[in-house]
């Protein structure tokens, strides 16, 4: 792929009917950043109603997650054969009812099933969305809007947050019951419902991908939707190049990514490691445990939450200030100042964590312990879960930290990477390239999610093991971009080579 940009003139067409199609689209990011996070107000009511220990805990959280890389691989590769749109109906449907059947489960088995059925629908949104909005936005355009889709993910998780803690708050707790005698944690699974079933009927408005299209015998309706986008002159012309870019090749297939003995493509390689090392950073620890975390470092389970809400804002915020510069500095730009953020973010949360004193599940405390953070133990106590005792001032050192390094993530590597994913590829090879790239990025998701409490409850690594390995992924990202990743600014999808 190569490092030069070509300079697009200024795009034509109803550049208003392109944002909302988009916008559309990106509701399916919403519903998987408000999927992803909706379970981190939920841990405390899970383990309590299933009797899970730290392993299990941390299945029934991941769980989510062995459906979202079976969604992408699937997903990505269906919607060469029956349409980007179609795909993101499915996965509409598969929000539904994860919805709803996560709310009702009574038992660990019942419930992963359900958030691995919404495991699919986030993992088919997470790349139809990008590939969607890849296709139908001009070139000068293709950035700021791709990014809105992380803007949406964020959005979804802060309302994730801020609803399970209007409804912890309003219950008393998240285990405490609520509405019609159910049970908080249950209420904050079934809220999803309504931006769910607004998500599948917006989906019946949108036009399918135009260059879906024409790689399936569908000229006519793509030249349709190509006019309205690029005006008549353009859209006949965009129609021409899509055309010449396939004419010498067959339709897509899953077989295009393949490269022999090093088994896949160059672009592809690339695309994998973009979404590993976008895991391997660790984000998604304080996405899914922001409240377990903190409860450890001694903040209150309100005000955990409420951490999780100031996390999720300055998100918003971040992703917001990638949309305004994505278009103008480039993706490699982005990518490299929030490696070199997130690196020197994290070594300082590990610092701070391993100035504190850890306690751990089943250790007892002698009667009148003091913690640093004024916690008075009046009687001898059997801890149920891990803390750590932080100085009030390094505590509030690791939330700066944290906030920070939420910061450096979302003003890059949560928005950029799927970004290029979505427009990286060639049209051959688009929709088989995000299904590998996206299958192994949820697979990273898994592996470093169903770790995490692991290691919390390890003596040796607890939170300092944890954030340094995160710490040390972040330089290596950081080499990575240097030497691998290539510029996408203002090229033409049809120029993208592998």
């Amino acid at each position: 792929m190569s490092s030069e940009t070509t300079v697009n003139s200024k795009p034509g067409g109803d550049i208003g009917f392109v944002v909302l199609i988009s916008l559309v689209a990106t509701i399916g990011g919403f519903l998987f950043g408000f999927d992803s996070g909706v379970i981190n107000g939920t841990v405390d009511g899970l383990t309590g109603a299933f009797g899970s220990n730290d392993a299990a805990t941390g299945f029934n959280v991941a769980s989510m997650l062995l459906g979202c890389a079976l969604g992408a691989a699937v997903a990505g590769w269906l919607s060469d054969r029956f349409g980007r749109r179609t795909m993101m109906f499915v996965a509409a449907i598969c929000f539904i009812i994860s919805a709803w059947g996560s709310g009702v489960a009574d038992a660990s088995g019942p419930f992963i099933v359900f958030r691995i059925l919404g495991g699919l629908g986030v993992g088919a949104a997470s790349v139809m969305a990008p590939a969607y909005i890849s296709e139908v936005a001009p070139a000068a355009l293709r950035g700021r809007l791709a990014t809105i889709q992380q803007i949406a993910i964020i959005t979804g998780l802060f309302v994730a947050f801020l609803s399970n803690y209007a409804i912890a708050h309003a219950a008393g707790s998240a285990v405490n019951e609520w509405i019609w005698g159910f049970e908080a944690w249950r209420w904050m699974f079934w809220i999803e419902l309504v931006p769910a079933f607004v998500f599948l009927i917006a989906l019946f408005f949108i036009p399918e991908s135009p260059r879906y299209l024409v790689a399936n015998d569908g000229s006519d309706k793509a030249l349709k939707t190509l006019r309205r986008i690029a005006g008549d002159q353009s859209g006949q012309a965009k129609i021409a190049e899509i055309e010449q870019s396939l004419e010498s090749d067959h339709k897509p297939s899953f077989s295009d990514v393949l490269a022999g003995k090093s088994v896949f493509k160059p672009v592809v390689w690339i695309g994998i490691g973009l979404g590993v090392f976008q895991q391997f950073v660790g984000i998604n620890v304080i996405f899914y445990y922001g409240a377990v975390l903190w409860q450890a470092a001694g903040f209150t389970e309100e005000n955990a939450l409420m951490q999780n809400v100031l996390s999720g804002g300055l998100s918003i915020l971040s992703v917001v200030a990638a949309l305004l510069m994505i278009d103008r500095i480039g993706r490699k730009p982005l990518l490299l100042i929030g490696s070199v953020g997130m690196t020197i973010t994290l070594g300082a949360l590990a610092w701070a964590f391993s100035t504190g004193t850890a306690y751990f599940a089943g250790d007892v405390i002698a009667a009148g312990t003091v913690l640093a953070n004024g916690t008075e133990f009046t009687e001898q106590t059997v801890l149920t879960s891990n803390i750590v005792d932080l100085a009030p001032a390094i505590g509030q050192f690791a939330l700066v930290s944290a906030l920070a390094y939420v910061v450096f993530f979302n003003f890059s590597w949560g928005p950029v990477v799927w970004v290029m994913l979505g427009e990286m590829f060639p049209n051959q090879v688009r929709g088989s390239g995000l299904a590998v790239s996206g299958f192994m990025q949820w697979i990273a998701n898994f592996a470093i999610t169903l770790t995490f409490p692991i290691m919390l409850g390890l003596r040796g690594i607890g939170l300092t093991g944890a954030y340094g390995f995160y710490a040390v992924c972040a330089a290596l990202s950081l080499m990575f971009v240097l030497v691998w990743v290539r510029e996408t600014r203002g090229r033409e999808l049809e120029d993208m080579t592998s």
